[in-house]
């Protein structure tokens, strides 16, 4: 009966209390009690007084397998039945070959603890270990502290531990602490009880207690407890709102454990904490509503070691568990005194040690499993907790300022030279290869001893990336302060942020500062995709840095994040302009396309960039700033007409010489009198349209032929009207095969690949094919033939001429043909869901059918790419043939390619331009002045120059989805131009 009350005694105390407070996650998590109940009875039955006390103790150790070592630890729990044990560190096999040892000798199952603040790493060797928590202080996704937590928990049961002495729930406002500093989440309450909280819950969800330390707060002291007693001489007031506001959260998060440091606080109590009654009775399980298990800090630390008795005094102040203690059998000798003498009763050590066996219970203990030894270390290093590490490390990342818009950097610009402060080039290589992959950057390797040569080499430069790898930083101050006053300078900390605080004028004239915490490798390739535009940032600064930066001070980058200035800045209204908002939406509703992309750029600046609705109707992948669309026939200017430009410019060819002099096989034929200028303004009496592909189809498996005007059974699927497709037909195997290999290497689908010479053919059945006369026709044709002059002249494939001549340099990193090399399907927009002669998806491949034979790079489409990219080519254009810094065209070139017209068309030298005698059939607005050009392509996408009122119109959509013989509502409802109208009217005159 007795026992019965006593348990009642301890249910009151854990589980009512959740009227008012947070009861322990761990022990609402039982949920047979009964059972539970059961198991610390037959425990406590069969305890002693005083092996009831040994509970309340744990055991610190060193994880050595001797002799010696192992007949310690048996008289420790033989003879002293100590509830738990700490091992101080060493070697993993060692820990758990121990752990095993003594579990298999205890009579009561024991709590196996740890000291893990950063991980496993702080105490193991190779084991693995997180980042510090100031590091971590810095990042703004709190599921990624619960992960981080998540991930010990697992660690922590693989190599038999039930309880982790973490996290620090202190905060860091002392910059002068000798102890606390990098443990502690950061410098504002809120903040770490977040971090707190989160860790706590991923650890606890995941079966491993947390104990938050060091109560009632351990930040804001000048002296280390481990060397005296630290002194905290704030009014309650003040504690209330800062040094306690974490551990409270942390009780309502329901941890189970909690800490008491060796401090004194006057205003909770006399003398240090961990034995104060006022500090744990009063405050921490009265006030704070606590009922978890109160551990004291290590006992054997001079901020409290020299008080006697000290354990009988921590347990009769209101702990359950002592840590630590120098002479354990003098301690415990010293705990039955103070029961003999009163001081203590016999029913407090049963209602602490009901407490100890109940977590244990809920800790899994009552069932305890040895810890298998065999294949442990790959258990514990899975992908999984690389990926977590890499990605705590990445959202640490912190922007702390960027005034000269460095981040992302303006590829067009050249003259950009990497300065490594390193003990050698090694340590910075991952940064620079990763920048140097995507465009042209110099390397210096600062050195102390050639300062000057340093200097001189850099003074030409545009602006300078200086990456810190040392925290040796002093002697290279002047030099990067003189720097940093006459360029723009990125500065990047590879390591401790404090320091920054060693050159503080540097950082103040820094237009750009980093802080990366680590130089991981991964943590450089990320800290490069930053500035690549490819990358994510969102990281707070977790603690102010001395007269430079406050705590919670950063910069969110993000590449999906649409770029804009003020329309006003530029001449226009903003609040007329938003109307596209309602034009885009609207064709979405009207099933004109699933999403779009739309840009306009007013001298040069962004004043409209907004994303609408999604991959496909479904809505699953919203449109981004960096989603790649099919351009289709905006290839023909983005691509083909550039390269044709280029090599006009260099003087390779005249507008008038004919192409048969560039591509021999049109000679002796009907087209060898076709010139290049006819070809540009569609001239040249080639077909509007030629089905290439029906060369690699087997006709004899068509029943009825590839297309018949009227359905029957083996012709259902509708193309147009009075266009019907065979339903079932074969691919010749001659030209297709549906496994790649080197015969057949072209990809033009998921599963469907073309010989390499089909291409050959297709220019073959070019030549073969009669004209019909001069007059204007569009054609893709006429675009296919000058791909093939481009190759001839330029004496390589046309995507790796312009790759090197314009995208590369010019920094158009979404701009491509065969994205799949170099993009995941999830970031490329589909054309079509079910293509009739492709089967299935197209997403990474080219919709137009004859550039899809081609090999996926033609003249007339193939090209994929970003508004952005679009818009950074249509701005050359503008701007006379100048991209950032370099001259690609010359100005009388791009003037007579942008401002020559047809005589017989609308058409210009390649561009379309609007038709201002039939504005019902123009491809422009009205309000269009006759001196615009551009393109526009099948799937949905137009790019429109407007050099009298320097405006650039980008529109991508994939109007073609689902199905390209829907009808075309984007035109049928004037989308585009209608968008195109209130860009004009938004002009403020």
């Amino acid at each position: 009966m007795k026992k019965r009350i006593l348990w009642c005694i301890l249910c009151a105390c854990l589980v009512s209390t959740s009227l008012f407070a947070q009861e322990p996650a761990l022990l609402s998590r039982v949920h047979d009690t009964e059972a539970c109940r059961k198991w610390v009875d037959g425990q406590m039955e069969k305890m002693t007084l005083k092996q009831k006390v040994g509970q309340l103790f744990i055991y610190t150790l060193q994880p050595v397998t001797n002799q010696y070592s192992k007949n310690v630890l048996r008289k420790m729990v033989d003879d002293y039945g100590v509830g738990g044990l700490l091992f101080t560190g060493g070697e993993l096999r060692k820990q758990v070959q121990m752990t095993n040892y003594a579990q298999a000798h205890a009579s009561v199952p024991l709590m196996v603890t740890f000291d893990g603040e950063w991980g496993l790493g702080m105490r193991l060797k190779d084991t693995p270990s997180f980042p510090y928590n100031r590091v971590l202080g810095c990042i703004q996704n709190d599921s990624l502290l619960y992960e981080y937590g998540k991930e010990v928990a697992r660690q922590c049961r693989l190599i038999g531990v039930q309880i982790n002495f973490a996290p620090v729930a202190d905060v860091d406002n002392n910059p002068n602490n000798p102890v606390i500093n990098f443990r502690s989440f950061g410098s504002g309450p809120k903040r770490v009880a977040e971090k707190v909280a989160a860790y706590v819950k991923g650890l606890e969800d995941n079966g491993v207690m947390a104990v938050c330390k060091h109560f009632p707060g351990h930040g804001d002291t000048e002296i280390d407890s481990h060397n005296a007693l630290p002194e905290l001489n704030f009014d309650r007031a003040r504690l209330d709102s800062i040094e306690l506001y974490p551990f409270k959260k942390a009780i309502e998060a329901g941890i189970g454990g909690v800490m008491v440091g060796h401090l004194h606080a006057p205003s909770l109590g006399e003398g240090p904490a961990s034995i104060s009654q006022e500090v744990i009775m009063h405050t921490l399980i009265d006030e704070l509503r606590f009922h978890g298990l109160v551990v004291t800090d290590a006992l054997e630390m001079k901020g409290i070691a020299g008080h006697e008795d000290v354990c009988a005094r921590a347990l009769i102040a209101g702990n359950d568990v002592v840590l630590s203690p120098r002479n354990l059998k003098k301690e415990i000798d010293g705990v039955m005194s103070a029961l003999k003498k009163g001081r203590l009763s016999e029913a407090d050590i049963d209602r602490k040690c009901r407490k100890v066996l109940s977590f244990k219970y809920a800790l899994g203990l009552s069932s305890w499993k040895k810890v298998e030894e065999e294949g442990l270390a790959e258990k514990l290093v899975t992908p999984e907790l690389l990926s977590l590490q890499q990605e705590l490390s990445k959202a640490a990342v912190t922007v702390l300022k960027d005034s000269s818009s460095l981040v992302p950097l303006d590829l067009s610009v050249s003259g950009t030279v990497l300065l490594s402060v390193s003990p050698s080039l090694s340590e910075a290589y991952p940064f620079y290869h990763q920048l140097k992959q995507t465009f042209p950057v110099g390397w210096l390797h600062a050195n102390v001893d050639s300062l000057d040569a340093v200097e001189a080499r850099l003074r030409p430069t545009q602006r300078v990336l200086v990456a810190l790898h040392s925290d040796k930083v002093e002697p290279y101050a002047a030099l990067l302060e003189k720097l940093a006053k006459d360029k723009p300078l990125a500065l990047i900390c590879f390591g401790d942020m404090k320091m920054l605080e060693k050159i503080p004028e540097v950082v103040r004239h820094a237009s750009t500062v980093i802080l990366a915490h680590s130089d991981e490798k991964f943590v450089q390739r990320h800290v490069a995709d930053l500035f690549l535009d490819n990358a994510y940032a969102d990281g707070r600064l977790s603690i102010p840095l001395s007269g430079l930066f406050k705590a919670g001070d950063g910069l969110t980058v993000d590449p999906e994040a649409p770029r804009q200035y003020s329309p006003e800045d530029v001449g226009m209204n903003a609040s007329i302009l938003s109307q596209i908002d309602s034009i885009a939406e609207e064709g979405i509703r009207l099933k004109a396309y699933p999403g779009c992309h739309v840009m306009i750029l007013r001298e040069g600046l962004p004043v409209y960039n907004k994303c609408f609705g999604s991959y496909t109707y479904e809505g699953k992948e919203p449109v981004k700033e960096n989603s790649l669309y099919d351009l289709a026939s905006l290839t023909k200017v983005t691509a083909t007409l550039l390269a044709v430009m280029k090599l006009y410019d260099e003087g390779k060819f005249g507008l008038t010489d004919r192409v048969a002099d560039y591509l021999p096989i049109l000679k002796k034929t009907d087209k060898s009198r076709i010139t290049v200028q006819d070809l540009l303004f569609h001239e040249s009496g080639l077909p509007a349209y030629w089905p290439f592909y029906e060369e690699a189809v087997d006709m004899k498996s068509c029943k009825g032929g590839l297309f018949r005007k009227k359905p029957d059974k083996n012709h259902t699927l509708k193309l147009a009207e009075n266009v019907y497709a065979c339903n079932d037909f074969r691919y010749n195997p001659e030209w297709v095969s549906h496994v790649p290999s080197a015969e057949y290497p072209l990809q033009v689908a998921d599963s469907l690949f073309l010989r390499s010479d089909f291409s050959k053919n297709i220019v073959e059945q070019i030549v073969k094919l009669p004209l019909k006369g001069k007059s204007y026709r569009y054609s893709c044709l006429n675009f296919m033939l000058l791909k093939e002059m481009v190759e001839k002249i330029a004496g390589m494939p046309m995507d790796v001429y312009l790759d090197s001549v314009f995208y590369a340099p010019m920094g158009l990193r979404h701009t491509t043909f065969l994205p799949l090399r170099k993009f995941p399907k999830e970031q490329i927009v589909p054309s079509v869901e079910t293509d009739f002669l492709r089967g299935g998806r197209l997403q990474g491949f080219v919709q137009d059918e004859a550039a899809a034979f081609m090999g996926g790079v033609s003249g007339n489409a193939g090209l994929f790419s970003t508004t952005q990219d679009v818009a950074r080519i249509a701005q050359m254009w503008l701007d006379k043939g100048i991209c950032g810094d370099r001259r690609y065209l010359s100005r009388a070139t791009c003037e007579l390619f942008t401002t020559l017209k047809s005589r017989d068309s609308r058409r210009g030298l390649g561009f379309d331009k609007p038709d201002a005698e039939h504005t019902d059939n123009s491809p422009c607005s009205p309000e269009a002045p006759a001196s615009v050009f551009g393109h526009t392509g099948f799937t949905g996408t137009c790019v429109w120059i407007d050099p009298d009122n320097e405006l650039i119109f980008v529109f991508l959509s994939n109007r073609t989805y689902p199905s390209v013989y829907e009808p075309n509502n984007l035109v049928r409802y004037n989308i585009r131009t209608r968008m195109q109208q209130v860009m004009y009217q938004s002009i403020l005159h």
